[in-house]
């Protein structure tokens, strides 16, 4: 049995590594060995209690207002430990997170081979998103084998001189994990929803918001543009989740803690965020796996970012960039209530981002590797 260990720390890390783990988990030749920064404790619990995903390594890094340097220097640290005494026979990390690049460091240090799950995202502004561009490059360089979700995201290694024949297409693992909970979470789903008391008749808008580049100016403005939309509509409401980061708490509720349409909740678990994205009539983001989870469901998405890693969405019209400003927010989500053409153009349920096969097609390469 070769020994896989899978880094993580954030809730979509979680989300996405899961089939992985399921496939690794139910295979004969692999031993998954989970070992998770917790960069995101609460949320990513609640995913891994979720998936019955078996933690073996906690390092539980996270203290509050922690730099990025402190953070990464502790996740080094403590990553040293683990893999002095647990022999690896190849690590996996996925995405973009400090926890991202830690692990594909860490690894590189104790000579074990690193897979890159969702390799070649780029937006190629080492600003947007921060820190993000930069820790994806970062691990593209120590990566030994990239699990690319795009055609796209594959050129993008390519042209940065990774060869050809350590870079596949496999779809991105957001996908399983959607079709896993429809197919089998039903009953869940219908559960969750039920918590928000919405009617039939109630019409509401998902509304993500939490990036760094957004702290502050960014994200009043782009708050203060859907203030004007409830006067104008407001037979809509807005489903705000506020991350738990005390700088995006102080502005959410500032801004929109007295408005009635609008209901601002605690970090959601993964269950009710996919029962809301089921039953929204559209979304707005910075998120970037909401990017990838919105299609799924046909749901437009209004990303609130000034560019985005993910243009597939925006090139099959399911997904748009707006940024922040307040008039353009206004604007462009006001035309998704008011222009029903617009809104069926961007809502038909087309996801580039796969068939719900990727785990498998990762097991596979895997096992040839």
């Amino acid at each position: 049995m070769k020994k896989i260990a899978l880094i993580y720390g954030t809730r979509p890390e979680a989300i996405k590594m899961a089939p992985i783990y399921l496939a690794l988990r139910d295979s004969k030749n692999f031993e998954p060995i989970i070992i998770i920064t917790a960069q995101h404790r609460e949320m990513l619990d609640q995913v891994n209690r979720f998936f019955n995903i078996e933690v073996g390594y906690d390092l539980n890094v996270m203290t509050e207002r922690q730099s990025l340097s402190a953070l990464t220097s502790k996740i080094i640290s403590r990553l040293d430990e683990v893999l002095s005494k647990e022999r690896i026979d190849f690590t996996l990390v996925q995405g973009d997170t400090t926890s991202t690049f830690a692990g594909a460091l860490s690894s590189f240090y104790h000579h074990v081979p690193v897979g890159h799950v969702e390799a070649g995202l780029r937006t190629y502004d080492m600003n947007n998103p921060f820190p993000e561009e930069a820790n994806r490059k970062l691990t593209a360089t120590l990566a030994n084998f990239h699990f690319a979700p795009t055609q796209r995201a594959r050129r993008n290694l390519i042209k940065e001189n990774i060869p050809s024949d350590i870079v596949e297409v496999t779809g991105n693992t957001v996908v399983d994990a959607l079709k896993w909970i429809i197919a089998n979470k039903r009953k869940s789903l219908e559960r969750e929803i039920k918590k928000f008391s919405l009617s039939k008749q109630d019409k509401f808008i998902l509304l993500t918001m939490h990036r760094r580049e957004n702290w502050g100016v960014p994200m009043q403005n782009a708050l203060r543009g859907l203030k004007r939309i409830l006067k104008i509509h407001p037979e809509y409401k807005i489903i705000f989740p506020v991350h738990l980061n005390p700088t995006v708490k102080e502005i959410a509720f500032n801004e929109l803690g007295k408005d009635a349409n609008t209901i601002l909740t605690a970090p959601v678990s993964y269950i009710t965020l996919v029962s809301l994205l089921e039953k929204c009539d559209f979304v707005l983001t910075d998120s970037g796996g909401i990017q990838e989870e919105a299609p799924v469901f046909g749901k437009p998405c209004l990303v609130l970012r000034k560019t985005t890693e993910r243009p597939e969405a925006v090139e099959a019209g399911v997904s748009k960039i707006i940024g922040t400003d307040t008039k353009v927010v206004f604007e462009n989500t006001l035309k998704l209530i008011e222009d029903r053409e617009e809104y069926q153009k961007m809502s038909h349920a087309i996801s580039p981002f796969g068939d719900g096969h990727a785990s498998e097609k990762i097991l596979n390469i895997l096992e040839q590797l």
